[in-house]
């Protein structure tokens, strides 16, 4: 059986929370739902909901599981959401501070949000940097952004000018009458 990921949608949680509860093992689960044992092994101890004062309702619920699912994914777009972040980021941008430099300063002076320079980079080239024109003050001043691990292109790496077919005679012959 071939299997690609993809994520868990509501429909797969309303069936993981019906089966658990009938009491049916993990094994069979995954199979029923041609997923591996390790996905629902993940889903289940990921988004079991778990009450320190009420202890008999804990348990995995579906709608409970798929609102920490997206609370989890929403949490990658930090400079989306906290918006005195975003400020700060950009204020430092317009000063001239590179990405790296910005995330440098953040993590020395231990801010309590942490941001990379990849996702200031993201911020910066995404709708709503380029609205602010945002990619004008990075240091490469593009209005794209370059794909990472795209070869650069290269032009001519010597001028015609330079060519070995131009060189002087005294040169020409000195090699060739070196012995």
């Amino acid at each position: 059986m071939e299997r690609t990921y993809s994520q868990i949608d509501m429909d797969e949680r309303r069936k993981i929370a019906r089966w658990r509860d009938g009491g049916v093992k993990v094994d069979i689960i995954a199979e029923k739902l041609g997923r591996h044992r390790s996905t629902i092994f993940r889903e289940l101890r990921r988004n079991t909901f778990i009450d320190v004062q009420m202890p008999e309702l804990n348990g995995y619920y579906c709608l409970t599981a798929n609102d920490k699912a997206l609370e989890r994914r929403a949490k990658l777009r930090k400079l989306a959401r906290f918006a005195h972040l975003r400020q700060s980021v950009i204020e430092r941008i317009m000063h001239g501070w590179s990405p790296q430099q910005i995330a440098g300063r953040l993590q020395l002076e231990q801010h309590p949000i942490c941001v990379s320079h990849e996702t200031i980079y993201k911020f910066a080239y995404s709708p709503d940097g380029h609205a602010i024109k945002l990619w004008r003050h990075l240091p490469e001043h593009r209005a794209r952004r370059r794909p990472r691990h795209a070869r650069r292109r290269h032009g001519r790496r010597f001028s015609p000018d330079v060519n070995i077919l131009h060189r002087p005679d005294v040169v020409a012959h000195s090699i060739f009458n070196c012995n």
